[in-house]
């Protein structure tokens, strides 16, 4: 079986506060950090968390999406086939800019209304 990461995005109003706490709960630093994103990636638990600035906080919370991120391209194909055998809805997106990095990837919700991404990364620092 391929190896699986979790990831979490949250919405942060502050990160610079939000980073600051995860450095301290993770105590590792960022694995990139621009402007308006960070990327927390940590190999144990495997979780890839991103920080996303937005303005502020809807009444769902701070959770942008959940996703899993696989090795492959072939991993995403396999998602989507799987997907759609299902009858669920998808989006694809291939060669996508996206948190920094150049991804292929596929999207489904499930039925309370929380996205979830399937994605690789292609190309891992779009600068």
């Amino acid at each position: 079986m391929a190896a699986f990461k979790t990831h979490v995005a949250l919405r942060v109003t502050d990160l610079d506060r939000a980073i600051a706490f995860y450095q301290a709960m993770f105590d590792l630093q960022p694995a990139k950090h621009k402007a308006d994103y960070a990327k927390f990636d940590l190999d144990n638990p495997g979780l890839n968390l991103t920080l996303n600035v937005g303005r502020d906080i809807d009444d769902h919370g701070s959770l942008s999406h959940l996703g899993i991120q696989v090795n492959s391209s072939q991993a995403v194909a396999a998602a989507i086939a799987r997907f759609q055998a299902a009858g669920l809805a998808t989006f694809e997106e291939k060669d996508t800019d996206c948190c920094y990095a150049l991804q292929d990837k596929v999207w489904v919700t499930d039925p309370d209304g929380n996205r979830w991404e399937i994605f690789v990364v292609k190309v891992a620092d779009l600068t």
